[in-house]
């Protein structure tokens, strides 16, 4: 794959999460609270939402050029991984303020007043991790690209 066409299907696939996420946001706030509440939710903090979601899909992007990269170069044990760890844990700080909106059905009414006295520094947490991934795969992408001029340079 020519590397035009992986930074097109990486871009496809970050814009492909990230709409993902947004709908899924959609379907489990229109769910749980009815439409009108999504839509006063999304008008009150859509450039959070919006933004998660784009951080997201950058993410999904590197981390899939990452991976067709070094899956194209067949390097094998040298080049670490991207841990999904990161990803993870800044999808979980990100989605932290969803618990508002499904606490009611798991029966957690004291989390409730808690998420939502403190959802705006929720959303910025969530940034910050967001922001904190998409810096880790840009270094990890750049640690693979050095590695792949030593080794050119060796050979």
């Amino acid at each position: 794959m020519s590397s035009r066409n992986q930074i097109l299907t990486a871009a496809a696939l970050g814009l492909l999460a990230a709409v993902a996420l947004l709908t899924l946001y959609a379907v489990i706030v229109v769910a749980v609270s009815g439409w009108v509440f999504a839509e006063q939710q999304f008008s009150a903090t859509w450039y959070f939402v919006v933004s998660l979601a784009l951080g997201f899909g950058v993410q999904v992007g590197l981390y899939t050029y990452l991976r067709q990269s070094i899956t194209q170069r067949h390097v094998g044990g040298r080049v670490v991984a991207v841990s999904g760890t990161t990803s993870t844990t800044a999808m979980l700080a990100c989605c932290a303020h969803y618990l508002v909106n499904i606490a009611p059905l798991l029966g957690v009414a004291g989390a409730i007043s808690i998420v939502a006295q403190y959802q705006q520094q929720l959303f910025w947490i969530g940034m910050l991790f967001n922001l904190a991934g998409i810096a880790y795969l840009m270094w990890k992408l750049s640690q693979f690209k050095k590695q792949m001029v030593s080794r050119a340079t060796v050979s």
